[in-house]
Parts: C-alpha cells; structure tokens; sequence
C-alpha cells in the first residue's frame, strides 16, 4: 500500500529494491572515477573517512555554514532564466533550522511560505556542524530551494488554471523526484565547480538510491536497523550522524524514502525520450515548463502529458516544414 502510495507506480518492493542495488552499483562506479580524478590514494573508505574528518570539508561556525548556502542559492538564481520560461513570483530566504528540533532534523528542508505575502524557506541545519560537510551544499542547495521545492511549488500555488485545493497538493514521487532531477540540473547549470562537490552530488545520489534498498530491506525483507545503517554507511559518504537519523526515519515512515529515485529516473527518461524524438527542435525551457505546468501529478498523469507535448510539438514542426500551396 505505501509502495503505491509513494511511487505513484505499479512497481513490487522486490522491483524497487533490486532497482536500488543497480543504481548503487552505477553511482558507486561513477563516484571511483570521480575519486580518482581528485589524485586521492587510498580506498572508497579510506577517501570517505577523510571526507568525513578533515576540517577544510566544514563550517567553523553556523554563520559561515548560512552564507555559503545563501552564495549557492544566489549563484543557482542567476542560472535560472536560461533553464525556465516561467518563474515563481514568491521569494525564499535561507535561515538555521530552529534550535528546538535541530539535533534531530535532516540536512535541511524547504518550508512553504505560511500565508500569503511571505516568503518560502530554505532550512539549513547548522547543529553539529562537523557533521554538515560543504561539499554537499550545491546538490540540498539546489534540491530544496531552487530550481527545486521552492520553484516548484511556488509555481503550483501560482497556477491560476488550477483548483485550489490543487494549487496546494503534493505528490512525493513528483515533487521530490522533481527535487533529485534538479540536483541533477545542476550539472547542466555548471554548479559543481570542484570534484569535491560533484562527488557530494553523486553521495546524494547515492543516498536516495540506497533508500531503495534499505526502505524495502526494512520493512519487506526482514533486514534489521544495524544492517541498514552499515549498507547506508558502506555505500555513501553521509556522515554516521546523519546514517542514523535518516534510518530512524525510514523506519518510521514507511515507502516515502522511495518517492525520490523513481520520481528523478522517470523524469530524466522522459527527458531523453523528448530529445531523442525531437532533436533539434528540443527547447529545455519548453519541457521543464510542460513538466511543471499542471502541478503535482502521478507520473503515470506526468508520462501522458510528455507523450503528448512530443507528439503536438512534431506535428507543429512538420506543419511548418510543409511547403505552402501556391494560390
């Protein structure tokens, strides 16, 4: 039931959680080469181990932590007009998790604005610093604000065609697939500057393929918590704090963690798909409007509006290729 629920897809949890295992061995190939681009020599855990501990990879104070993710965000802002036709008239700061509930609380999150004339949130978590590595900020920076949560449902609020009780909807595997695929987008953006980061896209990519496997493990295959946690912490470089929030929470909150990689796959397949068959006349801006102009949907709703965007936009070309009858 929660499988369906989060995927929005007929898949078994057996079909997710062997999906999980061959993308964790697809990043994993990727972050070795990304490994040995950086001159490191040692192994993936010698190289994550010293991701983990070594100081140039963490703020020194929460301030330091807030205005690097604010410096992100304003870099991701300028890149935003050669990716989008539309953009959300609602801004977003960037402010610390409260202290109340920051121990606890994920890397960071995005918080709607609570009425209107304010503006959305882009949390970060500035508690434990030494477990907040920077190297990871473009990829929640750019997942969480924009063009991430904060685009995308700033844009759902705003589309007038939509009833109101649809402007306000959210649908994990859209929404937080839509939140991975922009992490993604960021490549194409030119936000990961270094090796470093790029291996932090990569270890977030990594996270969300895993949840596959230990979401499923969990709570299908009988799998224990310490045996989750070791395959998030044998396959990633998240730090051991952040390993055993997010398996608490996986735990707690059954086939959510599964929302996020088949949301990104079914998004970027579909964005394949469109450039295969339209080439040159592909248009970026076109199909991430097309992708986001309904709101929230269930990707199998979201798979139909992209077959028939490719199939309106080759009619319209072969209309205009079409030789015009002489009167």
């Amino acid at each position: 039931n929660r499988v369906k629920h989060y995927s929005t897809t007929e898949m078994t949890a057996e079909e997710i959680h062997q999906l999980g295992l061959n993308e964790v061995a697809r990043i994993r190939a990727e972050m070795d080469e990304v490994i040995a681009k950086t001159g490191f020599d040692g192994t993936f855990g010698e190289f994550t181990h010293f991701l983990r501990t070594d100081p140039q990879f963490y703020a020194k104070t929460p301030l330091e932590l807030i205005k690097e993710a604010s410096y992100l965000a304003k870099q991701i802002d300028a890149k935003l007009p050669s990716l989008f036709k539309h953009l959300p008239r609602t801004p977003y700061g960037v402010v610390p998790v409260p202290d109340s509930i920051a121990p606890k609380y994920t890397t960071g999150r995005y918080i709607s604005p609570p009425s209107d004339h304010h503006s959305g949130s882009y949390w970060v978590n500035t508690y434990a610093l030494d477990k907040r590595p920077l190297y990871v900020l473009p990829a929640l920076t750019l997942h969480e604000g924009v063009p991430g949560h904060h685009l995308q449902i700033s844009l759902n609020s705003e589309l007038d065609n939509l009833p109101s009780y649809r402007q306000h909807a959210y649908i994990s595997a859209f929404g937080e697939g839509w939140g991975l695929y922009s992490e993604w987008l960021g490549i194409e953006a030119g936000i990961y500057t270094d090796h470093y980061s790029d291996f932090g896209r990569l270890t977030y990519e990594m996270w969300r393929a895993a949840r596959l496997v230990v979401d499923t493990g969990m709570h299908v295959k009988g799998w224990s918590r310490a045996q989750a946690m070791d395959f998030m912490k044998d396959n990633t470089a998240l730090s051991l704090h952040n390993v055993k929030t997010e398996i608490d929470r996986y735990i707690s909150w059954p086939g959510q963690a599964l929302s996020y990689k088949i949301g990104e796959i079914t998004i970027r397949n579909l964005r394949k798909r469109a450039e295969a068959e339209l080439g040159l006349d592909f248009d970026v801006r076109e199909f991430h409007y097309q992708i986001l102009k309904n709101g929230s949907v269930p990707l199998s709703v979201l798979e139909g509006q992209i077959e028939a965007y490719i199939e309106q936009t080759l009619v319209a070309v072969k209309e205009k290729e079409a030789p015009k009858s002489s009167k």
